[in-house]
């Protein structure tokens, strides 16, 4: 069974830093295209950054360009999103996913994207 666990949110002071981590179960996550993806309360989920496994490339929004990195580690098969000079504004439920096998470019389109992780809340607060 394919599974998605994210991990490593909680409360930040405002220009603070988290890693989040999304790690495979059941499956390789190297052949897969991982995005990451937030939803606050009351807003639509949007895409925050993704990462194919064709070439990896890296995408990002653009409110959260210069202060997230995306990464994999194979080795733990596991995706990391690290964020830097958090704001209150990137409060919100952080999730991982993956895009079907095959389909090695990724987007920020979360309509495209199969095998969700439960979720990690980040709280951004002073």
């Amino acid at each position: 069974q394919l599974q998605l666990v994210e991990s490593g949110g909680g409360l930040v002071q405002p220009g603070g830093s988290l890693r989040l981590s999304c790690a495979a179960s059941g499956f390789t996550l190297d052949y897969y295209a991982i995005g990451w993806f937030r939803q606050a309360p009351g807003k639509e989920r949007e895409g925050v950054s993704c990462v194919s496994s064709s070439d990896g490339s890296t995408y990002y929004a653009d409110s959260v360009k210069g202060r997230f990195t995306i990464s994999r580690d194979n080795a733990k098969n596991t995706v990391y999103l690290q964020m830097n000079s958090l704001k209150p504004e990137d409060t919100a439920v952080y999730y991982c996913a993956a895009r079907p096998y095959g389909f090695t470019q990724c987007v920020l389109d979360s309509r495209t994207y199969h095998n969700w992780g439960q979720g990690t809340q980040v709280t951004v607060s002073s």
